[in-house]
């Protein structure tokens, strides 16, 4: 009988689930006094001045679009390889996304095309770090730098104490990867982190924009700015609103904001898993020194890189190329491995060539590497749960295919 191994389930131990029936029993189970202790412990973790939980990694990229007043007239550069979420803030807002391809062996930004898509309408460039492969910030900011010359600022503050265009790193796949010795999360502008159920650490749905300053503005008025926005423009807590006492209840709309906090329920969960997450990253850690071991013996297989001189993975993906396949022979090839019990997936089909961005103009003849590197692309099964021998089976199988291939 076949194995049944799934993609990706969550690690959910008795840690998390006496968690949230505390919150549960506590007698408050929205915004509050969770939610803050996880903040706070990220940023330790990061080592940065402040994170604001939110319900998502993609309301953390809009939110942070949206302070630095990004909007219709103003270009945001997008990589054509990453999911949906990184271009759909863009057009939320009303801005025009402005896609580059990607080089040809190598999932992340590339700088070239980068530098040269910069004009006078960009705001902002999101980088995403594919996998949790760390992008190479200090470039990226080298790049914004020195073409500051080009930015036009608005009335915005923001824009005006940056005096160049936005660094918001998507940084969904990396929390835990390192870059130049410290954690991903404090090297760009803002940076956004997913704690989606399929995440490393998962909150169930959530999300999470971390940074410290910009320019004179301070990370404190950041965050209450952000906690605002977040909060249908309400300038008093749910929490605070309900502490009882003199005027307690009153409070102030500033703006027609979003809603899209936190709950105390996903916050502890995601503390949870933030406590144990070093030995979950371990675990991942053996899973990728397994896969190596044994896919480096076919030489037809591209293996991801997850550490080079300057960065180290968060080891969320394990994205391999299988050379000479087109994108039937993958698809073909996924369908095999399914009939064998291994859930494989794809990360990702470009931006361009999904119908949201046809319809918009786009064309994806324009980004040929991008598509090269989809149509031979497979990710396996990588998480803190999956059991070594089932990584070995998956491994074991995929060498057979394609020696039999």
């Amino acid at each position: 009988m076949n194995k049944k191994i799934p993609f990706s389930p969550p690690d959910i131990t008795d840690s998390e689930i006496e968690a949230v029936v505390n919150v549960l029993k506590s007698g408050w189970i929205t915004t509050g006094p969770v939610n803050k202790e996880f903040e706070e412990e990220l940023c330790k973790y990061i080592d940065v001045k402040r994170v604001k939980l939110l319900s998502s990694a993609t309301s953390a990229m809009e939110l942070a679009l949206k302070i630095f007043g990004v909007g219709e007239g103003d270009e945001v550069i997008v990589p054509a390889y990453t999911y949906a979420s990184t271009a759909n803030v863009v057009v939320h807002l009303g801005a025009k996304v402005v896609f580059i391809d990607a080089k040809e062996d190598d999932f992340n930004i590339d700088l070239e095309r980068l530098e040269k898509a910069i004009t006078n309408k960009t705001k902002a460039i999101i980088a995403v770090d594919i996998g949790g492969k760390p992008c190479d910030y200090d470039a990226i900011i080298n790049i914004l730098e020195s073409n500051k010359e080009l930015f036009k600022a608005s009335e915005n503050k923001y824009q005006k104490e940056l005096k160049r265009p936005l660094f918001l790193l998507d940084a969904a796949h990396s929390i835990g990867a390192v870059y130049k010795g410290k954690r991903t999360g404090s090297q760009a502008d803002m940076s956004s982190f997913s704690f989606h159920a399929v995440k490393n650490i998962t909150t169930s749905e959530g999300g999470a924009l971390s940074f410290n300053e910009i320019g004179n503005i301070n990370a404190d008025d950041i965050y209450k700015e952000l906690s605002v926005l977040s909060l249908h423009g309400q300038n008093k807590s749910a929490f605070d609103k309900n502490k009882g006492g003199k005027g307690a209840w009153r409070y102030n709309i500033e703006l027609p904001g979003y809603k899209c906090n936190m709950s105390d329920l996903h916050a502890a969960i995601g503390l949870s898993q933030l406590r144990r997450y070093d030995s979950m990253l371990n675990h991942r850690k053996k899973i990728v020194d397994m896969y190596n071991y044994i896919l480096s013996k076919n030489k037809r297989i591209i293996l991801p890189n997850f550490k080079d001189d300057y960065s180290e993975s968060s080891y969320h993906l394990y994205l391999i190329r299988i050379q000479d396949f087109e994108e039937e022979d993958r698809d073909l090839f996924i369908d095999k491995m399914s009939e064998l019990g291994i859930t494989l997936n794809v990360h990702y089909l470009p931006l361009p060539a999904h119908k949201a961005y046809i319809d918009l103009g786009y064309k994806m003849d324009y980004y040929k590497n991008a598509f090269n590197l989809y149509k031979n692309q497979i990710t396996l099964p990588l998480y803190s749960i999956l059991k070594e021998e089932d990584a070995e089976y998956i491994a074991l199988n995929i060498i057979k295919y394609l020696n039999e291939f």
